[in-house]
């Protein structure tokens, strides 16, 4: 069997990039696209390459980043933008394969093992790629080439922006070696301080331990560590159309203002409730446990959980699920900055469920066609074109003042 031929391609500070298109007053200039201040939501989501030269990162509060850069321009998001350059962008992947796995909006694992015939070499390919999206959007693209998906990845962040990088296995050793462990998938932060702690500094450091340590000290994740950094990662490129089911779904949210009341805690648990059924419908998924988690001003974070009798998707019974959970660990009295629900160990609707006595089956039939019906309405008209009553009732945190043209 030939040896893979893997790209990761990574849409260079894509948020940013796409902002400064067609604006030449902004060339030069540091750019970061930052959350809301007033919404609490006033982080920076992405920087430009002159920002970065400043030390900007994302994820830090923007008052950080504007004490690194007092000229920093701040820019809103505008998401539907995005995720349209983001669908162009791979169309011009897909003239090369049909085996694409995105990993987030900005960034894809292509396979093109098979390509070879018609395109030429990864790297030829890789190369193409790169002009393609560079004179097709305006964007500028880095693609990493390998022989498996982990390295692949370090290629496409060894050189930015706009560059090509090859890891091939005669000389993957010069290359990912002397990197930090940090660089490498699956190392987080407390993984890195964790291999620090024994030793481990590079990359290389961790191919040259002893599987056995590694387990010893990271459990299981220490040997695929080990394995990714020797180049034996196998792990295949999962087209989208393929992709394993999700293990859990979740929303979360930060109002404008604390939630103070129950009144409040309930008006945004219905919203992300809500939410959350329509994800689960979607996934053709019920959920077998629920969990909710809290944060409080001080940054404190609670989580409760509870395993179902039996598994549900209706937005009342995750709400009512959730409210209940909420009630067993909040005090009553400190505020809420922010919460979320999330339904896990998930089960196919398809599958044969256990059903429990005591249970209306032909009001959770009734109510499932229901919140289709809803789908259908949201899908042509927009997600908050249908609202419930309750949420008309009362809006102190300013969720849905302008929302709702069915109210049911």
């Amino acid at each position: 069997m030939s040896e893979r031929v893997i790209l990761h391609c990574d849409l260079n500070n894509f948020f940013a990039s796409v902002e400064c298109l067609g604006k030449d007053e902004l060339k030069g200039k540091p750019v970061a696209v930052a959350g809301s201040v007033e919404k609490r939501h006033g982080i920076i989501l992405a920087k430009n390459e002159t920002a970065k030269k400043y030390g900007v990162k994302t994820a830090e509060a923007i008052w950080q980043a504007q004490q690194k850069c007092p000229s920093l321009v701040l820019l809103p998001p505008h998401y539907e933008l995005y995720n349209m350059y983001s669908q162009q962008v791979r169309e011009i992947y897909d003239r090369y394969t049909d085996v694409i796995e995105p990993f987030g909006i900005d960034e894809c694992w292509l396979d093109v093992t098979g390509s070879g015939m018609l395109f030429g070499s990864g790297e030829k390919i890789a190369e193409e790629i790169r002009q393609a999206v560079k004179k097709e959007t305006g964007l500028t693209v880095s693609v990493g080439v390998s022989f498996n998906k982990i390295f692949a990845k370090l290629g496409s962040d060894y050189k930015k922006p706009d560059a090509v990088t090859v890891i091939d296995k005669a000389h993957f050793k010069d290359i990912v070696w002397p990197l930090d462990a940090a660089e490498m998938l699956g190392v987080g932060r407390a993984t890195k301080q964790s291999l620090r702690r024994i030793g481990i500094i590079t990359i290389g450091d961790i191919a040259r331990t002893s599987p056995d340590l590694l387990r010893m000290v990271l459990g299981k994740g220490g040997e695929t560590l080990w394995r990714f950094a020797s180049g034996f990662d196998n792990s295949p490129v999962i087209s989208s159309a393929f992709a394993p089911p999700p293990k859990s779904i979740g929303r979360s949210t930060t109002p404008e203002k604390d939630m103070r009341t129950w009144d409040d805690i309930l008006l945004v648990l219905m919203k992300l409730s809500d939410r959350v059924s329509h994800s689960l419908r979607e996934n053709h998924a019920l959920a077998s446990v629920v969990q909710v988690h809290t944060r409080d001003g001080a940054l404190t974070v609670r989580e409760h959980q509870r395993k179902l009798a039996q598994p549900v998707r209706l937005t009342e019974l995750l709400f009512k699920t959730g409210a209940e959970l909420i009630g067993e660990i909040w005090d009553g009295e400190t505020p809420l900055r922010s919460i979320g629900i999330r339904a896990c160990e998930l089960l196919s609707d398809e599958d044969c469920i256990q059903l429990s006595f005591g249970c209306d089956w032909d009001y959770l039939e009734k109510m499932e066609r229901l919140e289709c019906k809803v789908d259908d309405i949201r899908e042509r008209y927009g997600k908050d074109a249908v609202v419930r009553c309750r949420q008309l009732e009362g809006d102190p945190l300013g969720i849905y003042s302008s929302f709702g043209k069915i109210v049911i």
